[in-house]
């Protein structure tokens, strides 16, 4: 019998005959499904409720302050009203910055090494577990590090040593997602270039950094937006200033040191910047974020 024989047989069986793919909460599979689906909706929905009442409340607290002098201008003093922390965006800003021109070449240079120069050595290995046991590394630690090795040594707190601190919170998941975006790179395109007599280090400036960079600054995105938002390094490292940043080796302020301090006050115009320093601190990071998406959003 051919293939078209049996399939006129089945046609000519009747519908009655054919098997029914219609779902039928009574069989136990499908309501076990449809239990589970409901339970993942639920939890889903109760894990958002912490989330958007959040947003919620910076939004409308945050919103009603929000306006142009809160960039332009300084943090007020105790009893004064007014006030704004464009300081304070410029310090986040600088440090960040200063943490990502040390951790993204180190970074990507450790990646390559991770994932093709050296992958099964035991350097490699020992490296890679390393930048794993630093993702989980306490913040507050990093700024105590920050603190025994620059500030000590400087002599101050200083912009430069909340970026070192900051830096050392970036590295191992600069390291880990850069890692992974270039073993995503195809095999038969290094082969290729390997095959036209180009040297390992050509094979990896030339085709696996270009073909892996969107990947690796998805990476580099979500570390930034992770440092903007930390704190306790800060507390050691660059502690808090009402000026505006005119040098890097003297105490600098950020958002959420000032979020810390202000919210603190038994004054209402302090606490109203704290809302509002903390609605633009997380607008920062929102932006980050979705810029991480965009430039890893594959190619159509």
């Amino acid at each position: 019998m051919t293939a078209f024989d049996a399939f006129d047989a089945f046609e000519e069986t009747g519908p009655e005959a054919r098997p029914n793919l219609n779902r039928n909460l009574r069989d136990p599979r499908a309501l076990r499904s449809a239990f589970l689906t409901g339970f993942t909706w639920f939890v889903a929905l109760l894990g958002a409720v912490p989330l958007f009442s959040v947003i919620y409340m910076l939004v409308v607290e945050g919103g009603a302050r929000f306006s142009l002098d809160l960039f332009t201008e300084l943090p007020p003093a105790g009893f004064e009203m007014g006030g704004g922390f464009g300081n304070a965006i410029i310090g986040t800003l600088t440090m960040v910055g200063i943490a990502a021109l040390i951790s993204v070449p180190i970074g990507i240079m450790a990646a390559a090494y991770l994932s093709e120069i050296g992958t099964t050595s035991k350097l490699a290995a020992g490296a890679r577990f390393l930048a794993k046991v630093l993702t989980g590394f306490p913040s507050i630690l990093a700024g105590v590090f920050a603190y025994a090795a620059v500030v000590l040594l400087m002599g101050t707190y200083s912009a430069i040593a909340g970026g070192i601190a900051l830096s050392v919170l970036m590295l191992p998941t600069v390291i880990l997602t850069a890692e992974e975006a270039m073993k995503m790179v195809p095999q038969r395109m290094k082969d290729a270039a390997y095959g036209m007599g180009c040297t390992r280090s050509q094979v990896v400036w030339k085709v696996v950094l270009p073909t892996g960079l969107p990947g690796i600054l998805t990476g580099v995105m979500l570390a930034i937006a992770g440092a903007a938002g930390e704190s306790a390094p800060l507390l050691f490292t660059a502690l808090f200033s009402n000026y505006w940043l005119q040098s890097l080796h003297e105490p600098t302020a950020s958002l959420s040191i000032l979020i810390y301090n202000f919210s603190g006050m038994p004054f209402e115009n302090q606490i109203e910047l704290a809302w509002a320093a903390s609605l633009v601190l997380v607008l920062i990071v929102l932006v980050f974020n979705i810029l991480s998406r965009l430039v890893g959003r594959p190619k159509v």
